[in-house]
């Protein structure tokens, strides 16, 4: 399965969405804020960012710009609650796959995350 780096500030949100994802299989490392993704980023690969948009220190708009640039490779799935944030993250171009609205059940998790996986990364010759 694949290895995912999960960004959410709420830690509620966050225990949610890492046992959902490693009871599919998947190798999940979570996080509460972006710049505390970055330092994992920096650490070792990731297949799937999964990110909030809006958290502390870093926000998932701030870091899903320095993950394009840095680590281009990576696949990319934002969440945001709000719908300011969801049009701010449509606003980036092509660097998220989707923005998944939250609330989100585990099955619309699963399926955002599937398809996430299942496009070729920017940095792949597909």
């Amino acid at each position: 399965m694949a290895r995912i780096l999960v960004a959410e500030d709420e830690v509620p949100m966050r225990e949610f969405i890492r046992r959902a994802l490693a009871a599919r299989g998947h190798d999940v490392v979570a996080v509460g804020d972006g710049a505390e993704a970055v330092r994992w980023l920096g650490r070792q690969p990731f297949d799937l960012l999964l990110t909030d948009i809006g958290m502390p220190n870093m926000d998932g708009v701030e870091l899903a710009l320095k993950a394009a640039r840095d680590w281009p490779g990576l696949r990319l799935l934002m969440m945001s609650g709000l719908t300011m944030e969801r049009q701010q993250a449509h606003g980036i171009g092509q660097l998220a796959m989707a923005v998944l609205q939250k609330p989100f059940t585990m099955v619309g998790l699963n399926e955002a995350v599937d398809s996430a996986l299942a496009t070729p990364s920017a940095g792949t010759d597909a």
